[in-house]
């Protein structure tokens, strides 16, 4: 929101308070608060009617300051709030001088100067990342009376700003304005459904308004070398985090906020939907199923969309028994033929629903002002809202979800949750400004919880679509409604880097777009994006996604790229234990893995997937694709091409094709079974070493499918010989070197067969080295 007009000026309608002036100090416990005036306060006389700004400075782990800022304290607190983990905060220190007040938590310094100029400095070590200047922090009165508190954190030269949540716009965010406000606006404006208001810069280090209500940014718009953020009402709260790194700020954002869970391995297979408004019944469900079978596509989950339940009655959690007059049975024929099952949900009670009387009479529904039920008519005649603030109305939505799961369904799209209301009352007086972003959060911690509660830790996964601050605690999700066509499909990748980068690990989209029917060559380019990405899913809204429907080449692609990711799971399963205990996304923008590099830090029309593959999506029905390789030997991974980075790249690909490089110094597993994704991935595991160079080591674990280590090796490189030392649950594996020459021998507890080095099953632990021919 802009309160400026200009440089100079300030727009009409609104008087401005900025903080001028460290008045005074105090430490109370860990915490350190500076009075800040609003006007000069030289003498006695001064201080009547005075306006003053408390800001309290505290640290809820190392590396961590918060930053609340105060303008009048009487204010009740109604809630929600996010849920933080903080510590006792005795890794703080405190100190003051005559000349300034400083707090140090770990590395990271924030200096309040004394005297006549406000003044807040944050520091890593000796370099100052960012601060707060004269009259940055403000409080706000809009004619009328409503009141805002405002702070401006400083951008230096070629700093960039990343991140604010799932955003389609631009995917540095420099110039734009954005607000913190969930809403249901597709894919294709400046809308959002999963906002977050956290971002982090490519200096190291993050910001996150602690704010659950609605946060306006203004990123280097209103004023260009400032990052200017403000709320309504008398106080806001901030945490500047220290990396000092990008992957560092997700580590430690996500440690305050909360860690992303570990999907299920079944759910990295390949998703079929019904689609949206498309008709089906247990005949066209057993036709697609059986027709990916026949066609030799491994299919993993099927998904059951909003008309498993008869219209105008949703939610009701009640099959259309008019189509499906055997529910419980089909889905157990279903699951006969290996399927996961998921059925979409939404938080919405519309009217006709077996529910509503039900939840008016209980008391279970969000009411309005003069205690009736809040109703409208869009989306469903006479709709009402769950009122999720109450434990007994939870546990009642909680209720049919069990019933579901015991019939047999493993997992549930929970839609929808951005069109809340503001003008309503909650059970447990919440505010409904703050209640709707964090609606979302209650949503769908109900129905995660009820699948944790079902199938254990870690056999828990939803298919969400709205979200909030710490919302990655409960996955996948994925970035709603997308056009069919390559536009559609850069902005989907750009709303998932960004999302990522808020420590949401696992994504996925609508493969071939959601809006209309791609043509064929949208719909195949997508299949290799989507195959590629943490979660996939074929989904629309009017039309069939089945790949027959475009041509018999898409069929050819989707077996191809479904193949290759089951085959690459023990990769990608490592690399979601990563995102799960470290916050850092499965797909990961550039500059994550490649901070000190300027060329990669505007880069959205590729990814790293996991540490060490490169994925550039064709966005072009003739192929052309143009890609960044950063320095480096990097080896593609269908071709074994070898190519040298640190430069463009333009070339052309097939349907069956797309830039897919491994990164010198990498490993990379590949599992023995390319038809599904859950299954033990050591056993026969297939270890590539990628163009290790001298003196350097890698390292590779591939898990079990409940995230334990199983087999762990290190390869250290020393002239032409590699040696290679670890430990495995006595399974046989083998290991092939790439872009490193032939293999003349191997010595020890290993043989060479075929170009590859063996190992027999039964060891535990193993040490060998290979020699290179000269």
């Amino acid at each position: 929101m802009k309160f400026t007009d200009g440089n100079w000026m300030i727009r009409e309608g609104f008087s401005v308070a900025g903080a001028v002036q460290a008045y005074d100090f105090a430490v109370k416990g860990k915490t350190l608060t500076a009075y800040a005036s609003t006007a000069p306060i030289p003498g006695r006389g001064a201080t009547i009617n005075a306006q003053l700004i408390t800001v309290q400075f505290h640290s809820p782990a190392p590396d961590v300051i918060g930053v609340k800022l105060i303008h009048y304290a009487g204010v009740r607190d109604l809630g929600p709030a996010f849920e933080l983990n903080k510590s006792d905060g005795d890794h703080v220190v405190i100190e003051e001088n005559e000349n300034e007040a400083t707090m140090r938590s770990g590395n990271l310094s924030v200096v309040i100067r004394k005297g006549p100029q406000w003044s807040v400095d944050f520091y890593r070590g000796s370099e100052r990342i960012t601060g707060s200047g004269f009259k940055s922090i403000a409080h706000i009165v809009e004619e009328g009376g409503q009141a805002y508190m405002r702070e401006e954190l400083d951008l230096g030269v070629g700093e960039w700003v990343y991140g604010l949540g799932e955003r389609f716009t631009s995917f540095v965010k420099n110039g734009q304005v954005v607000d913190i406000w969930n809403k249901d606006g597709g894919t294709s404006s400046e809308q959002a459904y999963k906002n977050i208001p956290f971002y982090l810069t490519n200096k190291g280090y993050g910001v996150f308004v602690n704010q659950p209500d609605l946060v306006s940014f203004e990123v280097a718009s209103e004023k260009v070398k400032k990052v200017q953020f403000s709320v309504q009402g008398e106080s806001l709260e901030y945490f500047i985090i220290d990396g000092p790194d990008p992957k560092g700020v997700l580590d430690k954002y996500t440690n305050l906020t909360g860690k992303p869970a570990l999907p299920p391995a079944w759910t990295f297979g390949l998703w079929l939907s019904t689609s949206f408004t498309t008709k089906y019944d247990e005949e066209t469900v057993n036709s697609f199923v059986d027709g990916m079978l026949e066609r030799d596509i491994p299919l993993h989950v099927f998904h059951f969309d909003c008309f498993w339940m008869k219209g105008l009655n949703w939610t009701d959690f009640q099959w259309d028994e008019e189509v499906f007059p055997d529910p419980q049975g089909m889905l157990q024929r279903l699951k006969e033929k290996g399927l996961k099952i998921c059925v979409w949900i939404n938080p919405y009670i519309a009217q006709r629903s077996r529910l509503f009387e039900e939840g008016r009479e209980k008391g279970y529904l969000v009411k309005k002002p003069n205690g009736d039920v809040w109703q409208w008519n869009m989306w469903q005649p006479g709709m009402a809202l769950v009122d999720f603030t109450n434990p007994e109305a939870c546990e009642w939505y909680a209720g049919y979800l069990r019933e579901l799961a015991d019939m047999g369904v493993d997992s549930f799209k929970t839609d929808f949750g951005e069109r809340i209301p503001t003008d309503v009352v909650y059970y447990d007086g919440s505010d409904p400004h703050k209640m709707h972003n964090y609606y979302t959060q209650l949503y769908n911690k109900v129905v995660f919880n009820v699948l944790v509660e079902k199938f254990g830790k870690n056999q828990a996964a939803v298919f969400a679509r709205s979200a909030t601050v710490g919302g990655q605690q409960f996955p996948v999700h994925w970035g709603g409604d997308c056009y069919a066509d390559y536009e559609s499909m850069a902005e989907s990748l750009r709303g998932g880097l960004s999302l990522g980068l808020g420590g949401f690990g696992f994504w996925s989209h609508d493969i071939g777009g959601f809006e209309a029917t791609a043509p064929a060559h949208v719909f195949k380019r997508w299949l290799a994006f989507g195959l590629l990405s943490s979660h996939s899913r074929l989904h629309g809204s009017s039309s069939y996604r089945v790949p027959w429907a475009y041509d018999e080449e898409a069929v050819d692609v989707t077996r191809f790229f479904t193949q290759l990711k089951c085959s690459l799971m023990p990769y990608l399963f490592h690399t979601a234990v990563q995102a799960s205990e470290k916050g850092i996304p499965s797909m990961r923008a550039m500059f994550l893995e490649f901070p000190g590099d300027p060329a990669v830090e505007m880069l959205d029309r590729q990814y790293m997937l996991g540490d060490s593959l490169l994925v550039a999506p064709v966005f072009s029905e003739q192929g052309e694709v143009t890609y960044y390789l950063p320095h480096g030997r990097w080896t593609h991974l269908l071709t074994g091409e070898t190519v040298e980075g640190g430069t463009w790249r333009k070339e052309t690909y097939d349907f069956l094709g797309l830039p897919l490089f491994v990164r010198e110094n990498a490993f990379v597993a590949i599992g023995a079974d390319n038809t599904r994704p859950d299954y033990d991935y050591a056993d026969g595991v297939k270890l590539g070493l990628y163009a290790l160079e001298e003196g350097k080591e890698a390292e590779v674990t591939v898990r079990s499918m409940e995230g334990a280590s199983e087999l762990e090796v290190r390869a250290v490189r020393s002239g032409n010989r590699v040696t290679f030392t670890g430990t495995g649950a006595g399974k046989p594996f083998s290991i092939q070197l790439h872009s490193m020459g032939e293999i003349e021998s191997v010595d020890g507890s290993a043989a060479l067969a075929e170009g590859a080095i063996q190992v027999a099953g039964g060891q535990q632990t193993f040490s060998f080295t290979a020699t290179l021919k000269a």
